[in-house]
């Protein structure tokens, strides 16, 4: 095994009020956090950044989108301040020419990101960057291309995904999130089953989709990151869960892999 390789993550993010507030899935990141080698950077692929195409953050100074609205001022006026990496972005766009990745200065991080590295990362002292979700491509598309980024993982950087394996906000209830809806615990354990069994392409073939699966993932863009951690996948590469929890339709379960 080469101990160099750094491990791949799947953060299931839930709510931005996540980064202001101590709960078990905050302190879980945390202590993840301090289980992983220092990594020279981080790049992040966020439900949250869907694009036309492919692009990479290449700013010195990455702001804290605050993209969400209704929210307490604490969370509204909450910045995570790290450098980004312009060096490493440039160097992804001309390491992966096809397809086309393209340097982007104006995202910054948004929530999927920072609500999850805030606790993860707390010192703040890590590069960060993201890459853009292309929206117009299917899922077997981006399991390939995030195949192309698997030899950042050798070069100590730390690439995680942040989703949630299910996630249906029309159908959350709200009097009670901690109810138990058949359909998204069916739905979450069978996302689980293919991952222990890795069993990568039953994340891209949807029909192998039950109704309660197309339920738990009316749009894609929380479901992507997982494939992007899947696709990073390597035979030795061990596999441990954490907070795997629903609250109500939507699953906080994450993922390690190595």
């Amino acid at each position: 095994m080469n101990t160099n390789k750094m491990p791949v993550l799947f953060v299931g993010h839930g709510s931005p009020m996540n980064a202001v507030e101590t709960n078990s899935f905050t302190k879980t990141w945390n202590e993840l956090g301090k289980s992983i080698p220092k990594p020279k950077a981080i790049v992040c692929i966020s439900a949250h950044w869907l694009t036309e195409g492919t692009y990479v953050t290449a700013m010195d100074k990455p702001k804290t989108i605050h993209d969400f609205y209704g929210f307490p001022h604490q969370l509204m006026e909450y910045l995570y301040e790290v450098p980004g990496d312009p060096i490493l972005a440039n160097k992804i766009t001309k390491d992966i020419s096809d397809p086309k990745v393209s340097l982007d200065g104006d995202w910054g991080l948004d929530h999927g990101t920072w609500s999850v590295l805030c606790h993860i990362y707390p010192e703040r002292n890590i590069p960060v960057l993201q890459i853009s979700i292309d929206a117009t491509k299917d899922l077997a598309w981006h399991l390939e291309f995030t195949k192309k980024l698997s030899y950042l993982r050798r070069e100590e950087i730390l690439i995680v995904g942040s989703g949630n394996l299910v996630h249906n906000l029309g159908l959350y209830n709200w009097k009670n999130p901690t109810e138990i809806l058949p359909w998204a615990k069916e739905a979450n354990d069978t996302f689980k089953k293919w991952i222990t069994e890795n069993d990568t392409k039953a994340f891209v073939d949807s029909d192998r989709f039950t109704r309660a699966m197309f339920t738990a993932i009316p749009t894609a863009e929380h479901y992507i990151p997982a494939i992007y951690a899947l696709g990073l996948r390597e035979s030795d590469d061990k596999l441990e869960f954490f907070n795997d929890v629903l609250t109500s339709s939507i699953s906080m379960t994450g993922f390690r892999l190595g």
